[in-house]
């Protein structure tokens, strides 16, 4: 453990170090140092247990997480590591941690991310694939992806994100899919196993694990258009709906950019405002509805 830095090298404090499941035995030499020349270690338990043995003092994530930034941030000028899984900067901690600390001041050592790791077992190409993020997000991010041929990858929730995307998958027509969970990968206990959405049998699965998906779509199978003017029948309403050419246009005559929020007074159903916002997954609505069944439904 060492002690402040000097001026020459305070400027980068605060070293992002990358870990997989193989532990210190798949870190470079130099995030290894990082970690043994750090006067605070922060990261989750697994993180932590990892890395060990450590001789720094440990700090485990609070809940939430940025409870914790604080005590990062009051270190300033002394040799901080945190540990993060793979790729710091792929869905995860160093993101929020760079709103905070300026990149001149960090030292990164990434490992492969688990998308990189699932194209790896697989022979996929990563840049032909959907990469999706079910982690503490709505398991119905994936619907806009469902189509027919396509290859997504989705980190999971927990181990029972695998059955609850095969169930999902079935009910829009998609049981002929091919799901593919990758378990704990790179380390001792990885396990990569098959099964069709229809028939998912999969049973005790890590909750570390990365979901493969191969979509085979039935011919009348419930894929979203990848334009405006979705079919009436997917909206919920009480007769007074948008149809779906007023919706197509309306949307065409709106728009929408990345990251844009729409004010809809008057939703109704919100069907206007449920197409604003599949435009693109930074889009925001505020629905405004006097009558509190149809608010109901937006």
């Amino acid at each position: 453990m060492e002690g402040p830095l000097s001026s020459g090298q305070g400027a980068r404090w605060l070293s992002l170090v990358g870990i997989g499941e193989d532990g210190r035995a798949g870190l470079t030499a130099a995030a290894a140092a990082a970690i043994d020349g750090a006067a605070l270690v922060v990261g989750g338990e697994r993180h932590l247990a990892l890395a060990a043995p450590i001789a720094a003092p440990t700090r485990a994530w609070p809940s939430p997480i940025h409870a914790a930034f604080p005590e990062i941030l009051a270190r300033r000028g002394w040799p901080v590591c945190v540990l993060a899984t793979g790729d710091p900067f792929h869905h995860g901690v160093g993101v929020q941690l760079a709103r905070l600390v300026a990149p001149e001041e960090m030292r990164v050592f990434p490992q492969p991310s688990a998308f990189a790791l699932a194209c790896a077992r697989l022979g996929w190409a990563q840049q032909d694939c959907a990469l999706v993020s079910l982690h503490g997000r709505a398991l119905e991010r994936i619907i806009p992806h469902l189509q027919p041929g396509a290859r997504i990858l989705a980190l999971s929730w927990d181990g029972s994100t695998p059955e609850k995307v095969a169930v999902l998958l079935a009910a829009r027509g998609m049981g002929g899919s091919r799901l593919t969970v990758l378990e704990a990968m790179g380390g001792p206990r990885e396990r990569v196993r098959h099964a069709p959405a229809a028939a998912f049998d999969l049973a005790g699965i890590d909750p570390l694990n990365t979901l493969a998906v191969e979509v085979v779509a039935d011919p009348d199978a419930d894929v979203l258009p990848l334009v405006p003017g979705l079919p009436d029948g997917l909206f919920e309403s009480d007769g007074q709906l948008t149809k779906a050419e007023v919706r197509a246009a309306t949307l065409a005559a709106l728009a929408p950019r990345r990251g844009e929020l729409l004010w809809d007074v008057g939703a109704g159903s919100g069907s206007v405002g449920i197409e604003w916002a599949l435009a693109h997954p930074d889009n925001r609505v505020l629905a405004v509805e006097a009558r509190a069944e149809r608010a109901s439904r937006s």
